[in-house]
């Protein structure tokens, strides 16, 4: 398997080694080492909450240019209906629509319309048996790179369904390629409510091409709209940009519990990436009733608190709540417009998805024999240390220093309290130990100011 692609990135300049991001890291992706933090590749999930606790803002996500759209002769913006709730209600859907038409796309297209054709399989899928139970849902990347590399024997639970992103991405392709647009002309850009959404489309767990050409980040994209917005000029909405209707259920199953609401037997909608991995353990040790569906999100209230949203997300949750409650209200005149069911039978030979593989961030060697070894020396290591847990090692806890010290990572000697054991027996020198402090914690943090 290729290594994951990340969308969190590291700037190492503005890095102060302060270790907020390994300390807040649901997978002990991080380490501090030269008084920079470090990223172990194969355990981070681009949940984004390093991210969200950065003190100096060293830890960005990528995006592309947006000046690539302009690649394309047909250049498609797809928007989560997240990106709708950003905005305040004074700002009409056609507004936004016609601001980033104003921007340079020539379509704009809710992703959440492919939500008509995923919920009927999902159905099918539930009553079929062709999964075991309970059955989880794909929606969430960063729950997916989650139980991939932390609990890897969940990862034949899940619902091998494209997700409505993808759905709206091959329905719009088809749409254009109808009416006559070449393949190579057509330029499909997601608006990115988060870090994991990125990773999963520059490299999908199922190791197949996304339909996405490219992502630009919520929050760039907010802002690029506010401007065009706040010009107030009266010519700018035209007659042209009147907006597919999106169905309340499109709108609300980005939203936590919208889409288990449409599973049948007994389901859960959870939220929060530790609050997921705490119920994930006790699912693992069966300490969970039985649930037949299972919605797992790692930002709390779901989209609408992704890493990259500028709205509050309990103000977001509401906007789009209140406009699903428009349309059931008005179901008449706010049935939706956009005919992606025409394309049903088409799109339901391409809905699989490959089988996503364990990627355990516990494998400790290819070699059986090996990894038994190495398992045996982290116990004894472990048996060494203190378990306060403390960070001063540069990772994240004592089970990771042992796991770090048995994979050449680490030295057992970056814990504080194996230092002061050793000099007290005469086995190691202060300068020593203050050299291996440096060594993790940067010189400068040792200067006297």
């Amino acid at each position: 398997m290729k290594d994951f692609h990340h969308a969190l990135k590291i700037v190492e300049d503005l890095c102060i080694g302060c270790s907020k991001c390994m300390n807040v890291c649901p997978t002990h992706a991080i380490r501090v080492r030269d008084g920079k933090a470090r990223l172990l590749n194969n355990y981070c999930i681009d949940c984004g909450e390093c991210f969200r606790v950065c003190p100096v803002s060293a830890i960005i996500i990528e995006q592309d240019d947006f000046k690539e759209i302009f690649n394309y002769k047909y250049r498609i913006a797809l928007i989560p209906a997240a990106f709708v709730g950003q905005f305040p209600s004074k700002y009409s859907l056609r507004e936004i629509y016609s601001a980033l038409r104003n921007l340079g796309f020539t379509h704009v297209f809710e992703v959440e319309h492919g939500v008509q054709i995923l919920k009927e399989e999902m159905n099918n899928l539930q009553l079929s048996g062709d999964f075991p139970k309970p059955l989880i849902s794909a929606f969430c990347p960063a729950i997916v790179r989650l139980i991939q590399v932390k609990f890897p024997e969940l990862v034949h639970h899940f619902i091998l369904l494209k997700p409505p992103l993808d759905i709206s991405a091959l329905y719009f392709r088809m749409l254009l390629t109808k009416q006559g647009a070449k393949e190579e002309e057509i330029g499909i850009f997601y608006f990115t409510q988060c870090a994991a959404k990125i990773a999963a489309i520059k490299s999908p767990a199922e190791q197949e091409e996304s339909p996405i050409n490219g992502v630009i980040n919520m929050d760039a994209a907010y802002n690029k709209v506010c401007q065009c917005l706040q010009q107030s000029n009266p010519s700018f909405v035209s007659g042209n940009d009147e907006p597919d209707k999106l169905s309340p259920e499109g709108v609300l199953w980005s939203l936590t519990t919208g889409e288990s609401a449409h599973a049948s037997g007994r389901r859960i909608a959870i939220d929060g990436v530790h609050n997921v991995i705490s119920f994930l353990e006790k699912l693992e040790n069966k300490e969970t009733p039985d649930f037949d569906f299972l919605e797992l999100r790692a930002c709390d209230e779901s989209c609408a608190g992704g890493v990259l949203t500028v709205e509050n997300r309990f103000l977001t949750a509401e906007r789009m709540r209140s406009r699903a409650r428009q349309m059931m209200d008005f179901p008449d005149k706010n049935n939706p417009t956009v005919k992606i069911l025409d394309y049903k039978n088409e799109l339901k030979n391409q809905l699989r998805i490959g089988e996503i593989k364990p990627r355990s961030m516990m494998k400790l060697d290819d070699d059986m024999a090996e990894a038994m070894r190495k398992m045996k020396l982290i116990r004894q290591i472990v048996q060494m240390l203190p378990m306060v847990d403390c960070g001063a090692c540069g990772s994240p806890g004592c089970y990771a220093l042992a796991e770090d010290v048995v994979q050449g990572r680490a030295l057992l000697e970056n814990c504080i309290f194996i230092q002061r054991r050793y000099e007290l027996k005469g086995m190691l020198k202060t300068n020593d130990a203050i050299q291996l402090m440096k060594n993790i914690w940067g010189e400068n943090k040792f200067e006297s100011k």
